[in-house]
């Protein structure tokens, strides 16, 4: 090839991969942050006006039936909707995880609207519901969108599901760093460049223009837990965040035990075309929701009262002591998060877990302060607690570890808090658990027709100009749990690569992965290495 040739080469892939790429990311986090922000505002004023509702049901107990009748429609409401738009089903991240990995496609406007009115629903009727899961959905639509609206091949539009899914649970959160993390850790559970260029870029604008319109609005731009106080933690205060977090840990993995057996009897419930399986679920947080109001919403305020517990204002129910208010919270949000994930509630599950596990470490300081243990160590206990259960449901704990920084703004204690994310790691593996969002994606794979799926093989052609041509296997968004197998280069005999060998132009590489059929691959593969042309 000739020095222009291979200037034109160049140039048009930095074009196509490089500089429309990052174009492409800035719409995403344009368009995602927009609704996001507007998303989270609306569930915000949702939030409060049910507390505000249950609160007058609570002083008028004549109206408790009128507010159940109302769960009851709302219930039917929202199961005939997931029944319709199924992938909205559950809290949105296992679905915008398989749409990222190639694994799953939907209609981005017709799930992101679906997923916008559901779960707000749901936060208005007073269900533990969270906004991070939907929010992070709505972002990978919106990417999806961006995709879609400029004709962008497949693979394109992964990279702009997955920056947009991280630029909408960056927006929720206000943490850019958490974003970046969960999509390379859960979204891709991989490290690559176009990944990291295309969610960072989308990540920037996205909190920009949320926090342009939460300041327009005079509304606050925070999002970090500032109740929280914290001091350093010796080797003493070490052992009590082992303790602490392993419980945690096994308190996760009996909430993945039980979510799977909650779904297996969900199944069996097929009323009223299987909508009637969301009244449990509804009936349950009704009843919560008038013990406690800590048990409402997605947690934020239980978790922000928590900070220096005996010093602030703490909700008691029915005028019991601190420590059996926050087992009875503590038992209320287990079991109506259960119930959530097993019947497939579309909302969010992210600070729900998070406010379980901060209620755990709290009720867990009362004992370990008549042990002996340093009051001021508390706080942190509560947020490492927080931490180590997140990482036993999700099994994400460089995502859980970045949290405990952002969340409360502080950057003490490095060693204590790798501690509480490793137990909890450490016990999803030794108890054989898997992340809640894995396991939820295997189940709407299954369910969308994946069971004649197989293990096939193709070999296919590197074109000049393609994707591939030029890259490092490790590099390449190949469909999900696929492996190129062999690698036949022009004139060359075959071999066993690894991820750092580089593709190239007239290349024949083997790959195999999981498909319905062998076409499927190769028209997915076609807009990587440019066609299925084997030599």
């Amino acid at each position: 090839m000739s020095g222009n040739g291979k200037f034109k080469k160049r140039f048009n892939a930095l074009r196509e991969y490089g500089l429309n790429l990052v174009a492409l990311s800035m719409l995403t986090g344009l368009f995602s942050g927009t609704v996001v922000t507007l998303y989270n505002i609306v569930t915000g004023i949702g939030e409060e006006a049910s507390v505000k509702l249950y609160g007058l049901v609570k002083e008028n107990p004549v109206f408790v039936p009128l507010l159940f009748l109302g769960l009851f429609a709302g219930a039917v409401v929202i199961g005939t909707a997931t029944r319709l738009v199924p992938m909205i089903r559950g809290s949105g991240v296992p679905q915008t995880e398989g749409a990222a990995r190639g694994l799953l496609r939907f209609k981005w406007y017709t799930v992101m609207c679906s997923m916008f009115a559901a779960s707000a629903a749901c936060v208005f009727m007073g269900l533990p519901a969270g906004s991070e899961g939907p929010s992070l959905q709505i972002g990978g639509c919106a990417g999806d969108g961006m995709g879609a609206v400029f004709g962008r091949p497949f693979m394109v539009r992964r990279l702009q599901i997955a920056a947009g899914a991280s630029a909408g649970l960056a927006a929720a959160f206000n943490a850019p760093v958490t974003g970046l993390a969960f999509a390379m850790e859960e979204a891709f559970r991989s490290f690559s460049a176009q990944v990291f260029t295309c969610s960072a870029v989308s990540v920037l604008v996205s909190l920009s223009v949320r926090n342009l319109m939460r300041g327009a609005m005079g509304l606050s731009t925070g999002f970090t837990f500032t109740s929280f106080e914290f001091s350093a933690v010796g080797a003493a205060g070490c052992l009590y965040v082992a303790a602490a977090a392993l419980a945690a840990a096994l308190l996760g993995v009996a909430f993945y035990r039980l979510m799977l057996l909650c779904r297996r009897g969900f199944a069996k419930l097929t009323f009223f075309k299987g909508a009637g399986r969301y009244i449990v679920p509804f009936f349950a947080a009704g009843a919560f929701g008038l013990v406690s109001s800590y048990a409402m919403g997605g947690g934020h305020e239980f978790v922000q009262s928590l900070g220096s517990l005996y010093e602030g204002e703490f909700e008691r129910i029915f005028g019991i002591s601190v420590a059996a208010t926050l087992a009875v919270v503590v038992a209320m949000r287990f079991i109506s998060t259960v119930l959530a994930v097993g019947c497939g509630m579309p909302y969010g599950i992210f600070v729900p877990v998070l406010a379980t596990g901060a209620g755990l470490g709290a009720l867990l300081c009362a004992g370990f302060k008549s042990a002996g243990m340093d009051p001021s160590l508390s706080d942190y206990i509560i947020i490492i607690t927080m931490a180590a259960y997140f990482t036993t449901v999700v099994r994400a704990p460089v995502t859980g570890l970045i949290m405990i920084f952002e969340f409360t703004g502080s950057f003490q204690g490095l060693l204590p808090a790798l501690l509480g994310v490793g137990i909890g790691f450490i016990a999803g593996e030794l108890f054989r658990t898997r992340s809640v969002f894995e396991t939820c994606l295997d189940f709407i794979v299954k369910d969308g027709g994946g069971q004649g799926a197989g293990r096939r093989r193709v070999r296919l052609a590197v074109e000049e100009g393609s994707y591939a041509d030029g890259r490092s296997i490790r590099s390449v968004l190949w469909p999900a749990g696929g492996i190129v197998e062999e690698v036949a280069p022009v004139g060359g005999e075959r071999f066993v690569p690894d991820g750092k060998t580089v593709l190239h132009a007239g290349d024949e590489i083997t790959f195999a992965c999981m498909a319905a059929s062998e076409e499927d691959v190769k028209t997915f593969l076609s807009e990587i290495v440019g066609g299925p042309e084997g030599r």
